[in-house]
């Protein structure tokens, strides 16, 4: 039995008339990837914005490692949603999505310094949450629709917007804290609403996504028996990356804290992160086009695994060429996947695009919780040790992904 799915994806232009090159479905659209790209870098500053206060919601707030983590849950859960949403934007024009998304994200997100309890925080957060799963289960499958034949590269321009926004967010929400108390947040918010407005007169033009039913009765059906050649390497491989990404993204400020680094040390420490990040996604992508998705992947885990071990055990500004380091290997991974699971079901890339993102944030979800679990029970350090070791394991995770389009 399959899911039976729409057959015929077509991206229609407005206005109708539009060049050759924009006509033609092997056309790399630059500079629309690049508008959307930014959009994806305003969004993503905003979601940025909750590991480096979570020290400070520890103090605040009285709470534990867990509880702590337990607030970036409330920020993927609504990401259970996306297959829903993906399904959706394959049939319907979903384009105000990318502009509604980043003004939503960036309002509530910057309400958050002034949140007086754990239910408001709790609350805030699940609202971005359901806006960033919108906007990242719909956006990239336009990207994709304008890519032509360099799907990696366009994933890898994606990818360096939300890096570029998660790079640059645990900065300006540290320094909004130093110089403004946590109570100014809610000022970061009129830069993402004046950006937002900005990026949406340039977006004119944008192609609609839109799916309609095939004339035969012949229809593909997304085989699950088929599909299950990527999803279940797919998971094992998400699964044991999610405690790397959780320590590094999610649990490196508290690290940073815990052995001995102010607030603003540490959002810094998260940003060289994050930046190097943007460089790795930017590459990877491109790379994994030329040299094979599964090769690039088993290379940057091995890596990100062996420079992790030797972050632990080093100190002082020696730390930072290694967080370079890190960032570059972690992060170079996503883009990867992404071009490699839209490979797999071209005709509704919306659908698994989904998929693979309700799976990525609910495991990573549930991965957070585990983490700062770790962290209560061994220390912070030693949990790095162990999400280090765990990532070795992801490697034959890769091995047994699909180079090839995945048919049913």
């Amino acid at each position: 039995m399959g899911l039976r799915v729409s057959h015929y994806a077509q991206v229609s232009t407005m206005p109708q008339s539009v060049s050759p090159a924009e006509k033609s479905p092997e056309a790399f659209q630059a500079r629309k990837v690049a508008t959307i790209s930014l959009t994806h870098w305003i969004h993503d500053t905003y979601t940025a914005f909750l590991p480096p206060l979570l020290p400070e919601f520890i103090t605040k707030l009285d709470l534990s490692n867990t509880g702590a983590g337990t607030l970036s849950v409330f920020l993927q859960l609504p990401s259970l949603l996306q297959p829903l949403l993906g399904y959706l934007g394959d049939r319907r024009d979903l384009r105000w999505l990318i502009v509604l998304a980043p003004a939503v994200t960036a309002v509530t997100m910057s309400l958050l310094g002034i949140a007086p309890n754990y239910a408001l925080l709790a609350l805030l957060l699940a609202t971005a949450g359901a806006s960033s799963a919108a906007f990242h289960a719909v956006v990239p499958v336009l990207v994709g629709q304008l890519s032509g034949k360099r799907l990696g590269f366009s994933m890898g321009l994606w990818m360096v917007g939300g890096e570029l926004g998660r790079a640059f967010g645990p900065l300006i929400v540290v320094s909004a804290v130093k110089w403004l108390g946590l109570e100014g947040t809610p000022w970061l918010m009129l830069a993402g609403l004046l950006a937002t407005a900005l990026v949406a007169s340039r977006l004119r033009g944008l192609p609609v996504i839109a799916a309609r039913r095939a004339e035969s009765e012949q229809r593909p059906r997304l085989g699950w028996h088929r599909l299950q050649r990527l999803l279940l390497p797919l998971i094992g491989f998400m699964t044991i990356r999610a405690f790397v990404l959780a320590a590094l993204t999610t649990y490196l400020p508290i690290y940073m804290t815990d052995t001995g680094a102010d607030l603003w040390l540490a959002g810094v420490a998260l940003t060289v992160l994050e930046v190097a990040g943007v460089v790795g996604a930017f590459l990877s992508g491109g790379l994994s086009d030329r040299l094979g998705r599964r090769r690039m992947l088993m290379g940057a885990v091995l890596c990100t695994s062996v420079l992790m071990f030797i972050f632990v055990y080093s100190a002082g500004w020696v730390q930072f060429p290694l967080l370079l380091a890190m960032g570059f290997f972690a992060i170079s991974i996503t883009p990867v996947v992404m071009a490699l699971v839209q490979e797999s079901a071209p005709d509704n890339r919306a659908l698994i695009n989904g998929i693979y993102m309700a799976l990525n944030f609910g495991i990573r979800s549930l991965i957070i919780i585990v983490v700062g679990m770790l962290g209560d029970w061994l220390g912070m350090r030693n949990t790095f040790l162990v999400s280090a070791g765990l990532a070795l394991l992801a490697i034959p995770c890769a091995y047994w992904l699909p180079e090839r389009r995945v048919t049913g």
